[in-house]
């Protein structure tokens, strides 16, 4: 995923739009927790600023996995923005990717950007109720009846003095 900025260093201020396909397996995205299903998709634009080359743009993924509290196979369509700074030498004031030659290479950025924005724990919707802990019912698709309630240890001393009466 090579973008060829030669024409852009005679232009400030150009944008030169590009696209991408890949595969999770081609960015070497492994994980047990979950999985891109199909072609990744990425697009975006590169500017000559006159100091740096500024890439933007977003990445379309549909990530499939099991949902952590209802075990529910999942796909889940995203999409992330990214934009960085890329440079022909490190400058100490600022934060940039270097590169040289006229090819800025946006694999590595592509790669971090997708793993850095997946949750911690993944969940179907933001408010699944999950599993029955008594007979592991799944509580999304209605109520199975059973008593859930777990009382407070800490009240525990009090129901006990209630059980004596």
């Amino acid at each position: 995923m090579k973008v060829n900025i030669a024409e852009l260093n005679r232009n400030p201020g150009q944008r030169l739009p590009f696209s991408f396909s890949t595969t999770a397996e081609e960015l070497e995205i492994r994980s047990g927790e979950y999985a891109f299903d199909g072609l990744i998709q990425i697009v975006g634009t590169v500017v000559y600023t006159g100091s740096c080359w500024r890439v933007t743009g977003t990445i379309e993924a549909v990530k499939t996995f099991v949902c952590d509290r209802c075990l529910t196979e999942c796909r889940n369509a995203q999409s992330q923005p990214f934009s960085e700074d890329f440079a022909r030498e490190a400058d100490d004031e600022e934060e940039v990717n270097v590169f040289e030659g006229d090819m800025i290479d946006i694999r590595t950025l592509v790669r971090d950007t997708l793993i850095a924005s997946q949750p911690l724990s993944n969940i179907c919707k933001p408010d699944c109720k999950g599993l029955c802990p008594v007979c592991g019912h799944n509580l999304n698709e209605g109520d199975c009846g059973c008593d859930r309630f777990v009382p407070d240890p800490r009240m525990a001393a009090l129901q006990q003095l209630l059980n004596k009466k």
